[in-house]
């Protein structure tokens, strides 16, 4: 009997799944600490990852920045700094060197960068993180497997580019306030960071932009966008820094201490050549060379009716004669007058050759600039640090840009285009943007 009841218990136990949970549990645990592991190390990797990315993404926006006027020796001690601050030596080691930071172009076509160390228009930054160097990524539960380190390998690539807007149009910091009967013509840009206001029956055409910080800034006439052919089309929110007019008393020191850093190829002197009176005979202003106009009462008069191939420095309030054109000429003044450039009517700048290169006059002023009726401007620039006001009639279908610090105000019947070609006397400042 005692041996018929063990067999019983026996055969009971071996049917018996009493236990069998523990088994598919401790599989579960397992296969869910694999997963942990997989995750609290990869949510490490892409961390550190996303802390390379911004350093190298950093360090590339600082050495463009510092390229523009600077050696690349300079940019590169920059982008370094830069790098050391957020990912410091004695945490990381070394994840950007000198030689990993590379000056040179970029395609946008083939989204291709070419190595150029006299180049300014594009950097790559290469930050690396990896065993051979004692700086890999460690890792947590992945050492259970034999995966101590990952390595870990980006670029940041940053370029510059001039804004359309800078090249050719209109830009004001505060304001550009345009009347009524304007035609504007496709790839011309009207931008004011405060805000833009247009008067009636205004013809933009396909491809024209206008632009402010907020669309809420734009004022229009009582009748509305309606009467302001393709304005809807041309809106659009955008902000800049006006860098060229932070940069202008820069560019004016640099002038008048006979630096070249801003002469244009027509000069062949640095040099300022003495010029002194109230009334210039422009005649008497021999082209390629630089002069400094100094005037009693802080007040001159360009005379005559042609003037080509000069640099004219001074602190005086400048008028032109009626009808004067200013080919090929860059013109400068520190005079704060709201009208330190002036004029009584028919100023022409620039030549009117179908958009040809040179040819062009630019205008740059600590002051305002004060233009009556009949402003024609042919490939050239202005450039005040404060507002700039033009009367009726203005021309610029080839090549025109004004850009102020103030308000730009145009009245009635003008014809603005974009050339695309033309421009190359034209001041400006970089700016950028990540390529990748």
């Amino acid at each position: 009997m005692r041996f018929a009841g063990l067999k019983k218990f026996n055969s009971e136990f071996s049917r018996g799944d009493n236990g069998s949970i523990s088994i598919v549990a401790m599989l579960l645990f397992v296969a869910f600490a694999a997963f942990a592991a997989i995750g609290i190390d990869f949510a490490k990797l892409r961390s550190d990852r996303t802390l390379m990315q911004s350093t190298a993404d950093a360090a590339a926006h600082a050495a463009i920045y510092m390229r523009e006027l600077n050696d690349a020796d300079t940019a590169k001690a920059a982008a370094l700094e830069v790098v050391e601050a957020m990912m410091p030596f004695d945490d990381y080691k070394t994840v950007v060197s000198e030689n990993d930071i590379t000056f040179g172009d970029f395609d946008y076509e083939t989204r291709s960068f070419t190595a150029d160390e006299d180049a300014k228009g594009a950097v790559r930054v290469n930050i690396h993180r990896d065993e051979a160097s004692g700086n890999g990524i460690s890792t947590y539960l992945f050492k259970l497997v034999g995966i101590d380190t990952f390595d870990t390998n980006l670029d940041s690539v940053f370029v510059t580019y001039v804004p359309t807007c800078f090249i050719e149009g209109f830009v004001a910091d505060e304001k550009v306030d345009i009347q009524s009967n304007n035609s504007y013509f496709n790839g011309f840009c009207i931008h004011a960071n405060g805000g833009v206001s247009i008067n009636s029956n205004n013809f933009f055409e396909s491809g024209t932009v206008v632009s402010m910080t907020d669309l809420d800034d734009l004022e229009l006439p009582q009748s509305g966008d309606e009467s302001n052919d393709g304005l809807d089309e041309a809106l659009r929110e955008a902000a800049y820094r006006i860098r060229v007019v932070n940069r202008l008393p820069d560019m004016i020191d640099s002038l008048m201490a006979g630096e070249d850093t801003y002469l244009q190829s027509y000069t062949t002197a640095p040099f300022p050549v003495p010029v002194y009176g109230n009334q210039i005979d422009v005649s008497t202003l021999l082209p390629g060379l630089v002069y400094y106009l100094t005037c009693p009462g802080a007040k001159a008069t360009l005379r005559g009716d042609y003037l080509e191939g000069v640099v004219l420095l001074t602190s005086c309030e400048v008028k032109f004669d009626q009808g004067i054109q200013i080919v090929d000429s860059l013109l400068v003044t520190t005079s704060t007058s709201k009208s330190s450039f002036n004029s009584p009517a028919s100023l022409v700048l620039g030549l009117d050759d179908d958009c040809a290169p040179g040819g062009g006059a630019v205008i740059l002023t600590m002051g305002g600039v004060s233009f009556t009726s009949d402003l024609h401007m042919y490939g050239s620039q202005i450039i005040a640090n404060s507002d700039v006001e033009f009367s009726a009639n203005a021309d610029g279908i080839e090549g025109a840009s004004i850009i102020s610090g103030g308000t730009i105000s145009g009245t009635s019947n003008m014809n603005m285009g974009f050339c695309g070609d033309g421009m190359e006397y034209n001041y400006s400042a970089e700016y950028f943007r990540m390529a990748f």
